[in-house]
């Protein structure tokens, strides 16, 4: 979760994908933002409904003083739909919040001013902003989320490549065993050791490469062919009065809006009724007070306290439960600092019932109200974006995953054709023995040796005044002495074409 709601003590499971402790060994207590979420839900801000077996009542919806189901979205299989609704910064989602408490009219390019996209608990990047922009326009989406990856210099010129976050819901040790596949089934050559140095300070995957290798290149094959790169499909499906609905963005935020308003104006309503009973209860204490010798001679002349509440009722025009908190005063209220503080207490509710029936007369003021919360909730649990969004490809085409090295090309004049590492021409000292090129037939012979990098093109001139090209890193790769492949196996060239140049 981005911001977690229950904080536990003891074995709770791990990014690796362990089991938690059995029940008995772990203990666990609400956070402080889980209060925000049942805040006043003592005050009837919601309903409640019988549980399952009807031995309690349980609310149909918590208050949520702020949308968790955004913040830290929600994962779910029904009959037929599904629901996927990736995690958001508290931060941004208030912020966009605040923004339509204003202008209702706003569009969701606006709100997407605040809500950058999704926050991953986990962190790591979000490879373009296209996915999310689709679910928050339409409810559906894919985002692309990419592993944080760093290189570091070795001793004797190696290097080695350090991943320090990956994708969410992405299981760490299955990560590191598809890595360790894909090593030993030689489908990624170049990685020399592969450990897992996470701690409690953070994660720290460290792959180690072979001397001369491109870390870009591996980096860009472990993308291609492990989780380190994932996908995120969203779909944001929300029961709406009972009815399940793809949601986009505004109406989100709106259909969120909607409920805190009932809840505030619930809320408000109860604070009222609460209000006015207690100054219903201090209206008769007052009129005790004042004709007080009246109602102390009453009480004693009364022969028990059903006989004095009926003429506390019958003498000064009480109601039942006036009559009854009379009877319940304690004797140290008939001082005159007790009295003074029943006046005072008097004349407060009444300026908070005026202030509350403003409230509920004037919807400017429920929304004030909202949007007052939604700030004070910010300030005290917001925090910075964890995940990156940054427009990268994430399509790898073939030059991706290829080193742009350095190659010789050797042509022979029969149309033989081959590659090979200009390393394989090693410098020779005097007294060196030279290198064989090529093995060839007696009546073939080298034509043309020239070098070029991996990534570049070769053209091919016929005598039809055609041009084919190809890629260097798509001629085969040979050894010494092999003569390598004929350039008519590698071009579509007619039967009577011949290259020329």
């Amino acid at each position: 979760m981005r911001n977690p709601l229950v904080d536990g003590q003891g074995n709770f499971g791990s990014v690796d994908g362990d089991a938690a402790a059995a029940m008995r060994y772990t203990e666990s207590r609400l956070c402080k933002i889980t209060e925000e979420l049942l805040a006043d839900i003592n005050k009837e801000t919601v309903d409640f409904s019988p549980n399952y077996d009807e031995s309690i009542l349980e609310p149909d919806i918590l208050p949520s003083a702020y949308p968790n189901l955004l913040v830290n979205g929600s994962s779910g299989i029904a009959v037929g739909m599904s629901t996927n609704i990736p995690p958001h910064n508290l931060g941004e989602v208030i912020d966009a919040l605040i923004r339509l408490i204003k202008n209702p009219e706003i569009t969701i390019n606006e709100l997407m001013e605040d809500i950058k996209g999704p926050d991953f608990p986990t962190g790591a990047t979000i490879c373009e902003k296209a996915g999310f922009v689709s679910a928050y326009q339409t409810g559906r989406g894919i985002v692309k989320v990419r592993s944080l990856v760093e290189t570091e210099e070795l001793k004797g010129g190696r290097e080695q490549i350090i991943v320090k976050e990956i994708p969410y819901m992405v299981n760490k040790s299955r990560l590191v065993e598809q890595i360790a596949d894909l090593v030993q089934d030689k489908r990624i050559e170049g990685i020399s050791d592969l450990r897992d140095e996470s701690d409690r300070d953070g994660m720290r995957i460290v792959i180690e490469l072979k001397r001369g290798e491109h870390p870009q290149v591996i980096i860009n094959q472990l993308y291609k062919h492990t989780t380190l790169q994932s996908s995120f499909g969203i779909i944001m499906l929300a029961l709406v009065d009972g009815q399940p609905r793809i949601l986009n963005l505004k109406e989100m935020l709106s259909h969120y809006l909607e409920h805190r308003r009932e809840v505030v104006v619930r809320r408000t309503r109860f604070d009222l009724h609460q209000s006015e009973v207690r100054a219903h209860i201090l209206e008769g204490l007052k009129i005790a007070l004042d004709n007080l010798d009246a109602v102390i001679e009453l009480i004693r002349k009364a022969a028990d306290a059903q006989e004095a509440r009926l003429e506390l009722i019958k003498q000064f025009e009480l109601s039942e439960e006036q009559a009854k908190a009379i009877l319940e005063m304690r004797l140290q209220r008939l001082t005159g600092l007790e009295r003074q503080k029943i006046d005072d207490e008097y004349q407060e509710l009444l300026k908070m019932i005026v202030n509350l029936k403003s409230i509920l007369d004037d919807p400017k003021k429920v929304l004030k109200i909202i949007e007052k919360e939604l700030l004070a909730i910010k300030d005290r649990y917001a925090n910075e974006r964890r995940t990156h969004i940054e427009e990268l490809s994430t399509e790898f085409s073939m030059e991706d995953l290829i080193a742009n090295e350095e190659m010789v090309i050797t042509i022979s004049h029969e149309g033989y054709l081959k590659r090979q590492p200009i390393a394989t021409y090693k410098r020779r000292r005097r007294g060196g023995k030279g290198q064989i090129g090529m093995r060839t037939k007696e009546v073939d012979f080298v034509e043309h040796l020239f070098t070029a990098f991996s990534h570049d093109y070769i053209l091919f001139f016929t005598n039809t005044g055609t041009v084919h090209w190809l890629k260097v890193y798509e001629i085969p790769a040979a050894g010494p002495l092999s003569k390598g492949k004929a350039i008519v196996n590698l071009l579509k060239i007619a039967q009577d074409e011949k290259i020329t140049a």
